[in-house]
């Protein structure tokens, strides 16, 4: 081979190798060839025979052995040219065919899928602490759970500088780092160097409906409230105080006593220091009753029992004192610790009795409280005014409530713009145990929220903003544990009837109508009509209420509300929307109820419409054209009617032998549709021919039955199915 023989000369094959490659030769051009050829000494080895043609231009040369070395360069021969500058006397690799690499990713290997495991949200309560002011971080790491250190971490984030795990926190410090943590609060409030004095007792007067609660209060202070409320019963919370013959003042609240308004009694027993259960002496102990006794049990509050309408003919006051005691209410006259008054509102007898059992249950409970200091309210009730924006009206625990203060009610928080009392006078402070309407809420509280007064406005936003996000978290919580679908209900394999939706939308008076029509409106859920509160407020009914309802076909109920404009009621006529307005809860509730059953669609049943005798068999022979034999019962309709549309029951000594429907129905050979009782006919029954004298077949009618509105003597309502 050619570089074979160039080594045996003493060449360096390798280093003419790459000069003589083709990117080398056209990078080094021939002025660079001639130029390395003069200056090694050499010519040209064109002319020089002795030289191989390795390629277009080559480079030869370098004795081995001796001190010169030089390079030949020289051009390739015609015949070399042609083969397209390849390596001469070398065997050129196969070029292989090109393939392209597909970097595509490959498809996953099918696998069942095993869905994650998700944790499921703890049923039972969150835990919950007690703070206090003056709290330290170790103490509060103490009772949450968790360590000072991440503690310190939310007190940086709330903006709150942190030297030491012993510097003592603010109570609405204290709660905001509890909402991140994620536990509930207790507010222990102490007296530690403030003043005590003695307040007026709080009574909450409680009992059934229409046993005369709002009566015996007029009595008390020489008013007439009940004359002047829709239907005669009450329907909101009332606060008011009222000086007694013997000059002491005593805050009353009046609760309503229908079955509706359970959460309202379930608030006036938790703020109230005394409840007079009012029983009638003529009605006895009712429904009511027994619950309002269960809430003064639950709230530990001590019981005056006043009973009323003693001066009716029926009155019987021995029986409600066994009633009473029966239920395990331990009263004075029978060894234990329960005052009894017998009183009559309407004839004012007994007032004085009942006036000196509420002195004296205040005087042994010695009740007093701290006037200085930061106030602790409750909201008793909550409405929207037109000029005056969100009211509350509340009642003063301890401390002084002041205008010009930044409050936290709820999730809501404003700064006190006025305050009156129940009479409608303004005044600037209120103290313990004083009724008082306050002005200034950013936003509308729920009845029985708390009032916390706070430093500033900043601490009042960041206390309100984090109490509503508990809130809906706490919300959602309970949406997700209700959804969750439970153990006990229907199999894999069985369907589960669908219920009809019905929106409402609820509009009241005053914050806790509100909850008490909503709480009421949920009771009459069925298995067949679902009855979603889609929307709930406080005021009159608006024009984004009827583009609401309008929107997701909502029926709006209005309680103790104004009549809307005529341009509204047309506007909700035109959109085929429902409006409902009362004054009094029984009438609401039936009203809704006759809505819901009127939605239902009703269950399927079958009944029995008639039944007929089987006096003779005739038997009609067929033919091609008019098919095979048949069999003719003919019959005597003893019960009902017959009917040619109805299924047919054979029924054979008292048991089913075949069930099917009518085919043939005539009366003296003329075909009818039904036929009544005491009428002789002839049937035929689909697929059946072996009838027998004495047989029995009943008319089998399908009937759509309705649900039922259920009121009780206590004034509950439920749709029963």
């Amino acid at each position: 081979m050619a570089w074979r023989e160039l080594g045996k000369k003493g060449i360096c094959v390798n280093f003419t190798r790459t000069l003589t490659t083709t990117p080398f030769r056209h990078l080094a051009g021939s002025t660079f060839t001639s130029r390395f050829s003069e200056q090694f000494g050499y010519a040209s080895a064109r002319s020089n025979p002795d030289c191989t043609s390795c390629s277009s231009m080559a480079v030869a040369g370098f004795s081995s052995g001796t001190k010169e070395c030089g390079i030949r360069c020289f051009h390739a021969s015609p015949g070399v040219q042609a083969r397209s500058d390849q390596t001469f006397g070398l065997k050129t690799p196969k070029r292989e065919k090109y393939v392209r690499k597909d970097n595509r990713k490959q498809p996953p290997v099918e696998a069942r899928y095993v869905p994650p495991t998700v944790k499921a949200a703890k049923s039972g309560p969150v835990k919950t602490i007690e703070i206090f002011e003056g709290m330290t971080i170790s103490e509060f790491a103490k009772r949450s759970g968790k360590s000072v250190t991440f503690l310190q971490g939310i007190l940086t984030n709330v903006g709150e500088k942190v030297e030491s795990e012993f510097e003592p926190l603010s109570m609405d410090i204290a709660e905001l780092v509890a909402m991140e943590v994620g536990v509930n609060v207790k507010r222990l409030h102490t007296a530690e160097g403030s003043e005590i004095l003695p307040r007026p007792a709080v009574v909450t007067v409680m009992g059934h409906v229409d046993h005369g609660k709002t009566s015996l209060l007029d009595a008390l202070r020489s008013t007439s409230v009940a004359a002047k409320e829709a239907g005669g019963i009450t329907q909101h919370v009332g606060a008011f105080v009222a000086i007694m013959p013997s000059g002491a003042s005593i805050t009353f609240l009046d609760t309503p006593g229908h079955a509706a308004f359970s959460a309202m009694r379930a608030r006036g027993a938790a703020v109230t220091d005394i409840v007079v259960l009012v029983v009638a002496a003529d009605d006895g102990v009712m429904p009511q009753t027994l619950e309002a006794m269960s809430h003064a049990k639950a709230a530990n509050v001590p019981i005056v029992v006043a009973i009323n309408k003693c001066d009716k003919p029926d009155a019987n006051p021995e029986r409600v004192k066994l009633q009473l005691a029966s239920e395990g209410l331990l009263l004075e006259e029978m060894g234990g610790d329960v005052q009894v008054v017998e009183v009559s509102a309407a004839k004012k007898t007994g007032l004085d009795n009942l006036e000196e059992a509420l002195l004296l249950q205040g005087e042994i409970m010695d009740l007093k409280a701290r006037i200085d200091g930061p106030a602790q309210a409750y909201v008793v009730e909550a409405r929207v005014d037109k000029g005056r924006g969100p009211l509350i009206t509340t009642i003063v625990k301890a401390g002084t409530l002041a205008c010009g203060q930044h409050v936290v009610v709820g999730s809501e928080w404003g700064r006190i713009r006025a305050i009156k009392d129940m009479v409608g006078r303004i005044t600037q402070r209120a103290t313990p145990a004083m009724p008082v309407e306050i002005e200034g809420l950013r936003g509308l509280p729920m009845a029985g929220d708390d009032v916390i007064v706070v430093h500033s406005e900043e601490r009042a936003r960041m206390l309100s903003s984090g109490r509503k996000r508990k809130y809906e978290e706490d919300r959602l919580r309970k949406m997700m544990i209700q959804d969750r679908p439970s153990t006990s209900e229907s199999s894999e394999g069985e369907e589960v009837p669908r219920r009809v939706e019905m929106p409402v939308i609820v509009k009241a008076d005053v914050q806790g109508t509100v909850q008490a029509i909503t709480d009421a409106l949920r009771t009459l859920n069925s298995a067949q009509v679902f009855v979603n509160v889609v929307h709930v407020g406080v005021g009159p009914i608006s024009q984004s209420d009827v583009d609401l309802a309008q929107a997701c076909g909502a029926c709006i109920v209005g309680f103790n509300v104004k009549n809307p404009p005529t341009s509204l009621s047309q506007a909700a006529s035109r959109a085929s929307i429902k409006l409902i307005l009362h004054r009094v809860i029984y009438h609401l509730l039936e009203d809704i109820g006759n809505l819901i059953i009127e939605k239902a669609p009703g269950t399927s049943e079958t009944h029995i419409a008639g039944e007929a005798e089987v006096l003779n068999i005739f038997e009609v022979k067929g033919s091609k054209t008019k098919g095979p034999d048949v069999k003719i019962a003919g019959c005597k309709v003893v019960d009902g009617f017959v009917a040619r549309s109805s299924t047919m029951r054979l029924m054979r000594s008292g048991e089913l032998v075949y069930e099917g429907p009518c085919t043939s129905l005539k009366r003296e050979k003329q075909d009818v549709d039904t036929v009544k009782k005491g009428n002789e006919c002839g049937l035929v029954i689909s697929d059946w021919q072996d009838f027998q004298i004495g047989d029995v077949i009943q008319c089998l009618e399908q009937v759509v039955r309705k649900p039922k509105f259920i009121k009780s003597e206590s004034g509950a309502v439920r749709i029963e199915c």
